[in-house]
C-alpha cells in the first residue's frame, strides 16, 4: 500500500502552506501604512516580500515535517485519510500558533476572577498547562477520530482542503512575485 501519492503530497503542502501564508499576509497588511509612514510604499512592499519568501520557506519545512511524521502512521491508511490526518495535524498547530501569537498582538486581559482563583492555587501553572493540553488535545484527537471513522466528516475535510488548495495556489504565485522582487532589489 502506498504511503503517499503525488497528488497527495502536493495537497498536504498546499494545507501546510495556508495558515502561514494568511498569517503572512495578516501581518504584512497591519504593517504595511506604518512602514510606508516610515519610509516609502516601495519598502513595505519589500518588507511584504520577504515575508511571503520566508511563509514558503516555512510552508517547505512544516510540509517535510508533516511527510515524516505520516511516515509513522500504521500503514493501514490509505493515502488519502494520511494526507487528511496529517493535513489537519498542521493546520491544527499553525492555528494554535497563530492563537498564541495572538496573546501578544491583542492586549487580552483573563477575568480578575480567574486571576484570583489561579493566584490561591499553590501551583497555578499546572492548572494552566492542563487546560491547554486538554483543549490542544481535543483539537488534535476528536477530528482526527472523526476523520479515521466518519466517510461524510473525511469527505467534509477533503473538500475544505480542495478549497483551501486553490486559495494557496493563489498565495504561491504572490511567492513568486515576491522572490522577484526580493531579487530585484538586491540586485
Amino acid at each position: 500500500m502506498k504511503r503517499y501519492t503525488k497528488q497527495g503530497l502536493w495537497s498536504l503542502f498546499l494545507i501546510c502552506a495556508f495558515p502561514l501564508h494568511v498569517w503572512t499576509f495578516l501581518l504584512a497588511f497591519r504593517d504595511f501604512s506604518w512602514v510606508t509612514e516610515r519610509t516609502n510604499a516601495w519598502d513595505a512592499v519589500g518588507v511584504m516580500s520577504y515575508g511571503l519568501v520566508f511563509a514558503f520557506i516555512e510552508s517547505l519545512v512544516i510540509f517535510l515535517i508533516a511527510t515524516l511524521l505520516g511516515f509513522l502512521i500504521a500503514k493501514a491508511w490509505d493515502a488519502e485519510r494520511r494526507v487528511a490526518v496529517m493535513g489537519h495535524m498542521a493546520l491544527t498547530a499553525s492555528l494554535w500558533a497563530v492563537i498564541t501569537s495572538l496573546f501578544f498582538l491583542i492586549p487580552i486581559h483573563l477575568p480578575p476572577s480567574v486571576i484570583d482563583f489561579l493566584v490561591k492555587q499553590a501551583h497555578p501553572l499546572r492548572i494552566l498547562y492542563g487546560v491547554s493540553l486538554v483543549l490542544v488535545g481535543t483539537t488534535v484527537f476528536v477530528p482526527t477520530m472523526l476523520i479515521l471513522r466518519s466517510q461524510p466528516f473525511f469527505r467534509a475535510i477533503q473538500g475544505l482542503f480542495e478549497r483551501l488548495a486553490m486559495l494557496t495556489t493563489l498565495y504561491l504565485f504572490f511567492d513568486v512575485v515576491g522572490l522577484v522582487i526580493v531579487i530585484l532589489r538586491n540586485v
